[in-house]
């Protein structure tokens, strides 16, 4: 006999702590931007309605100092991803914030490597920490080159491949592996940093 569950939505239809499968389904079929979560006790489900959606897509870390206003264009139920390097090629590092509370969701680095890299590494991160939460949830991204590498599910860099580079092309190799095995849903946009500011991931080193 399957163990009982209970499904906390947090935005569909009708947000709220459902009993049954067909129920959430219910509340979050047909809602594009829908966020849901199944958990085994209600005292699980009720504390995770009460916090933040975000503390249930990866591990809750620092939270981000966020421009005063965005855009009502922008969509608050989403990741945010950016990159820094010192150098280019240098040492890189990138993460992902959740756009709605400001939260560091995670963190990659420093290691070395080149910005737009580290922006491919960073939605591929997204993606794959997403479909395995079983969020779907948008994605945004200022690098237009990062996000044509992962349409095409490969990393086109000019950076060569030697011992300095070993390491991170290690990391490269399982993210262009993860995108060629796996299908997703999620919604990956282009940051307008001309209109609206710089990303919330941003790490603030311009």
């Amino acid at each position: 006999m399957a163990k009982k569950r209970y499904y906390v939505v947090w935005n569909g239809v009708k947000p709220g702590i459902y009993g049954t499968w067909q129920e959430c389904e219910a509340q979050i079929k047909g809602v594009k931007q829908a966020l849901y979560k199944s958990f085994y006790t209600i005292e699980e489900a009720e504390k995770a309605y009460s916090s933040s959606p975000c503390n249930y897509i990866g591990s809750k870390a620092k939270e981000i100092k966020m421009p005063k206003e965005l855009p009502a264009t922008v969509l608050r139920n989403a990741l945010a991803v950016d990159a820094a390097c010192s150098g280019n090629p240098g040492m890189m590092e990138y993460r992902g914030v959740y756009i709605g509370t400001g939260e560091e969701i995670f963190h990659f680095g420093p290691i070395f490597g080149t910005n737009n890299i580290g922006e491919f590494l960073a939605i591929v991160h997204g993606l794959a920490l997403l479909k395995q939460k079983g969020l779907d949830i948008p994605i945004y991204s200022d690098s237009r080159n990062a996000l044509l590498w992962v349409k095409q599910k490969a990393c086109k860099t000019k950076l060569p491949r030697d011992n300095s580079s070993e390491e991170l092309f290690g990391y490269i190799d399982r993210a262009e592996k993860w995108l060629r095995d796996n299908s997703y849903t999620t919604t990956l946009i282009k940051w307008e940093t001309d209109q609206w500011g710089e990303i919330p991931a941003d790490f603030g080193r311009k």
